[in-house]
């Protein structure tokens, strides 16, 4: 019978060598892997019983890249719904995951982002929250060294998918459902709009648009960046000449809520995700409601796929419309 010893002699390679082909450590180079591969096949070698173990990994880890970086209260709800749907489904199906932050990527360059990843024996990715400011991740992406599922980035290769609810129409579906509700039709709207840079934003962004030009909406739009605080001041400044408030998240729907109750005036508001805090406006309103938990779970799914030798695709999940109150929050 075959030793690893037989299979690194006929490899010319060192035994250590041999265990981390067998084992998939980063940081062998093509060659000496097919090398050693060869040998092991003409040897008909069958790893110990040790040496299996730790094949078990032998698909790789799966990097969960979340970026915290965002100014908003709600970033920790959803980051936790994220990463539950996520390290759920990784154990149903025997995956390792392993949390990474953007702030531990900050300040690499495209090489070292690569080294770091492969060091940790990444092979996969999902990546949480990824603007185009990101354009070095963006670039680790692009060369397709590992594959990659990204939520909210419409990015497909053939190493590469997106998940995402269909951003462009639920901003149209909860924007409508307000202002028919409210008899507006024929009224002045405020959009407060996301990131200048974000996907998503561009694409709830789009969403308004054309419903504007559809409903022939007199439309206007101010920059809110995901923050209650902006969102407040600039509904303080112009919620009294509009008739309906539309917010690109559920965070800024609040400050502009808040907003309105200071100045004792009513404009009805919706806001866009479905987050918990939303209950506790004080008031009802409408809102977009994504399954983050399910988003992260399929996301994971699409990742072993990938890994697999499965080509990218664009992966729409359901969205809901919903009207939160407290009353939601404590049953």
């Amino acid at each position: 019978m075959a030793t690893i010893r037989d299979v690194a002699k006929l490899a010319g390679v060192a035994v250590s060598t041999v265990s981390k082909v067998i084992n998939h450590y980063p940081n062998v180079s093509e060659e000496t892997a097919e090398r050693v591969n060869r040998a092991i096949e003409e040897l008909q070698f069958t790893p110990n019983v040790v040496a299996a173990s730790l094949s078990s990994k032998q698909s790789g880890r799966i990097a969960l890249i979340i970026n915290t970086e965002i100014q908003t209260s709600a970033i920790d709800e959803v980051s936790m719904k994220y990463l539950s749907g996520a390290i759920a489904k990784a154990q149903q199906m025997h995956v390792d995951v392993v949390p990474i932050f953007f702030s531990m990527l900050e300040g690499k360059a495209e090489a070292e982002v690569e080294n770091y990843l492969q060091s940790q024996n990444v092979k996969g990715m999902v990546v949480y929250g990824m603007s185009k400011d990101d354009a070095v991740l963006k670039k680790v992406i692009e060369r397709e060294k590992f594959k990659s599922v990204l939520v909210d980035v419409p990015i497909v290769n053939d190493s590469t998918s997106c998940i995402s609810v269909d951003q462009r129409q639920a901003q149209k579906d909860i924007a409508r459902k307000t202002i028919e509700e409210n008899n507006t039709t024929k009224g002045k709207i405020l959009y407060i709009s996301g990131k200048q840079n974000g996907y998503v934003s561009e694409q709830r962004l789009q969403g308004i648009n054309e419903l504007a030009k559809e409903m022939g909406l007199a439309l206007s739009i101010h920059c809110g960046e995901f923050s209650e605080r902006q969102a407040r001041n600039i509904t303080l400044k112009y919620g009294s000449s509009h008739d309906v408030i539309i917010c690109a998240s559920d965070m800024m729907a609040i400050g502009a809520m808040r907003a309105l109750t200071d100045m004792d005036i009513f404009r009805p508001v919706c806001g866009f995700d479905g987050i918990t805090l939303m209950g506790y406006a004080g008031k009802q309103m409408n809102t977009v409601k994504q399954n983050f938990y399910e988003i992260s779970a399929a996301a994971i799914d699409e990742c072993v796929k990938l890994m697999s030798g499965g080509k990218g695709s664009n992966i729409v999940m359901p969205h809901e419309l919903v009207r939160l109150e407290y009353l939601d929050m404590i049953r």
